[in-house]
């Protein structure tokens, strides 16, 4: 059995601190398969190489595992300063100057591995999820075996498969100062099919569900272990067309936690009382992906839903005084001048939510989108991705739409473009101690309203 150190290599704190999720169950598969395993999180280390060195040393591991959680920050406004490769690249070339083996993974790699793999110069690659193929990958190093320079996708792993995280304390502390939130997963993959979206790619096209009662426990541990008191759960989208998130609500309802959670959203059909049981839980707020503004750019993207069910998901939220933000993207197919005036003028109408545009739709091999900008010329067969390529619908200019949403959403606080924008705020905030999501604090609601109660 092998010594494994994992390293989490993120350090961007964009829109805020997220906990390694992935490595740390990672850990838990390498552990009950025997070996002994140490987590070293950069971003909890304060991106020191001398702390790194030190944790070789000491723990004097047989192998490392490298975690790439994201390759850029995916806004065409700030990307070129805000692209993450070149470091983890300093990271392998410094561990393999120590005579270390370097596997990676990670949702980032597996965006484009083979590129990655080699970009960065380490040994071996694991593609999607990669419990039981990174437990394979190390059993063939050790064993002499012909390890394959990638650990291809498989069929996806099954309820009862899905491992519960090895929570590291010391890295577990850091994120609750730092942002009060620990994520949780309670779902993988997504049946969607958006045109520009690489979800499937990474966690399957097939919706596989943890225990409902297995989620709840955990959210319980996170709370009596660790003191956390806020959660965000990472599925692709929470509120899944079979049901299952309310069954996990029910859950956290009995045990009546004095828990805080929230979740990535679809704006779909959703009644009071569901809102009201979600609540119950612990809901405080819904990060929602609207993702277009008119129903020309929504059904371009292959969303299954009409901007009039978006209204409808706002207010029905709003009813329940849940603050909902909304993130949508300018600039992608069927664009136009027009689909941008009225884009404008439909978010502008949303009430007591906050919106954050972004301007463009960062490409990715193997989507839909990437082969129309193929079709478009916008990229050629050979272009590499690894640096951000941007889609913009040959019908606008960016430049000028760029300049039209700043304009259409001036003295809007709660409509923030250009994104990075939202940064600047969310750090003055926890400077003064603020904890959350922070974006929510941007969101009033009137004292006293009426509404239909059969909405």
């Amino acid at each position: 059995m092998s010594k494994i150190l994992l390293i989490s290599t993120n350090t961007t704190t964009e829109p805020y601190p997220v906990y390694p999720l992935g490595m740390s169950v990672i850990a838990t598969a390498l552990t009950q398969a025997g070996h002994t395993v140490k987590q070293f999180d950069f971003l909890a280390a304060d991106a020191s190489m001398e702390l790194l060195e030190q944790q070789l040393t000491d723990f004097s591991p047989d192998m490392t595992g490298i975690s790439l959680r994201n390759i850029d920050n995916v806004d065409s406004l700030t990307s070129d300063e805000n692209w993450y490769l070149g470091h983890v690249r300093d990271i392998t070339h410094f561990l393999k100057a120590k005579g270390q083996t370097v596997l990676v993974g990670g949702p980032g790699f597996s965006l484009m591995a083979d590129e990655i793999l080699t970009y960065l110069g380490a040994d071996h690659g694991v593609v999607g999820e990669g419990e039981r193929k990174m437990v394979k990958l190390v059993s063939m190093i050790e064993s002499g075996d012909n390890a394959p320079r990638l650990m291809k996708p498989e069929a996806g792993l099954s309820s009862h498969e899905m491992l519960t995280p090895m929570w590291d304390e010391s890295i577990i502390d850091f994120y609750i100062s730092q942002t009060g939130i620990v994520n949780v997963q309670t779902k993988r993959g997504c049946e969607k099919r958006c045109t520009y979206c690489s979800y499937p790619s990474i966690e399957g096209g097939t919706v596989r569900t943890r225990d409902a009662a297995d989620v709840a426990d955990e959210v319980e541990q996170l709370h009596k272990k660790f003191g956390a008191d806020t959660v965000f759960f990472t599925d692709s989208v929470f509120n899944d067309n079979d049901g299952h998130y309310l069954e996990v609500a029910e859950h956290l309802a009995r045990k009546a936690l004095p828990v805080k959670w929230s979740a990535f959203f679809q704006p779909t059909p959703i009644s009071r009382e569901n809102l009201r049981l979600l609540k119950h839980s612990g809901l405080t707020a819904m990060e929602v992906g609207t993702d277009a503004s008119t129903d020309a750019t929504l059904s371009a993207m292959k969303k299954s839903f009409l901007f009039d069910e978006v209204i409808a998901f706002n207010e029905a939220c709003v009813s329940e005084r849940i603050p909902c933000a909304h993130f949508v993207i300018f600039g992608g197919p069927a664009e136009t001048p027009a689909t941008i005036d009225e884009g404008i003028a439909n978010l502008n109408a949303l009430r007591h939510c906050v919106v954050f545009p972004f301007s463009g739709i960062r490409l990715y091999a193997g989507t839909p989108l990437y082969a129309q900008a193929k079709r478009e010329g916008i990229v050629s067969p050979d272009t590499s991705l690894l640096k951000p390529h941007y889609y913009f619908s040959p019908d606008i200019d960016p430049d000028a739409m760029n300049e039209a949403l700043i304009s259409g959403f001036l003295g809007r606080r709660d409509r923030i473009f250009p994104p990075s924008g939202s940064q600047d705020r969310m750090d003055v905030l926890r400077r003064f101690g603020y904890r959350g999501l922070l974006w929510d604090t941007l969101i009033t609601f009137p004292e006293k309203e009426e509404f239909d109660e059969t909405a």
